[in-house]
């Protein structure tokens, strides 16, 4: 049990790579809030998690506004005793598209959702990991931060902000004990994003031409992704801080 009794918030837990962090964290003995906007979707991951053995509740939040991940973090600290690891997983991104094509809504909707939200889970969590002595942040950020695709200039663009907010503010609280990792996954067409990240339906060509700029020669999986996560949540990371761990079949080198 590498994550026994851990508190952990995984943001944009009903579906997708959350799902599967929370899913994997839950069975190495971490007690899990899964968050997401969709009740339905949140609730029944939660619900199947303690079906399996696990420890999980649902809390619906929307990360983008300041009063709702207040009280995200304080019903991680009433229902758990603490937190310990937050892990900002919800994320959007606009149409595959011309960089001038993209609207100011869906340009706002891509920053809020995918930047605006780092802001306020360090705003509120931060407070909580400094009383108690220390804490983590786990931020997912993509290959995308690393390795811009065309046709996806402003998802980039945010996807860069929390890598370099990440290594920022690992620099900044470390001090306090808390350490900031962000991990960057490759393409992954089963996503509920995947259709609107490449352009159109997940076809057979689409998926060959995101699949030949792996060397790996395959996508990632929530589940790449969720092991990631456990390493960077545990102890064993105890020294790991301010690190950026592409799981993403060598698509960035």
């Amino acid at each position: 049990m590498r994550v026994k009794d851990k508190s952990i918030i995984v943001t944009g837990a009903g579906s997708g790579i959350g799902e599967g962090i929370a899913r994997r964290l839950a069975s190495e003995g971490a007690q899990v809030l899964v968050n997401d906007i969709n009740l339905a979707q949140g609730e029944k991951v939660a619900l199947s998690i303690v079906k399996t053995g696990g420890n999980a509740s649902f809390f619906a939040a929307d990360v983008t506004k300041t009063a709702e991940v207040k009280a995200l973090v304080a019903a991680a600290v009433e229902r758990h005793g603490r937190l310990d690891v937050m892990i900002n997983n919800a994320g959007w991104t606009h149409r595959n598209q011309s960089a001038l094509d993209v609207s100011e809504d869906d340009f706002d909707k891509c920053y809020a959702i995918n930047v605006k939200s780092i802001y306020l889970a360090t705003i509120h969590a931060t407070p909580v990991f400094r009383a108690q002595g220390g804490g983590s942040f786990i931020n997912i950020a993509s290959t995308a931060g690393v390795r811009p695709r065309p046709g996806l200039t402003w998802y980039n663009g945010s996807k860069g902000a929390v890598i370099t907010t990440s290594k920022s503010l690992a620099a900044e609280l470390g001090p306090d004990n808390i350490r900031v990792n962000c991990i960057n996954p490759v393409f992954n067409p089963d996503t509920g994003l995947s259709a609107e990240f490449a352009g159109g339906p997940i076809d057979e060509v689409r998926k060959a031409r995101f699949r030949a700029s792996i060397p790996l020669g395959r996508f990632s999986t929530a589940l790449d992704v969720a092991n990631a996560a456990l390493y960077l949540a545990s102890d064993e990371a105890d020294f790991i801080s301010g690190i950026c761990l592409e799981v993403d079949g060598a698509r960035c080198v």
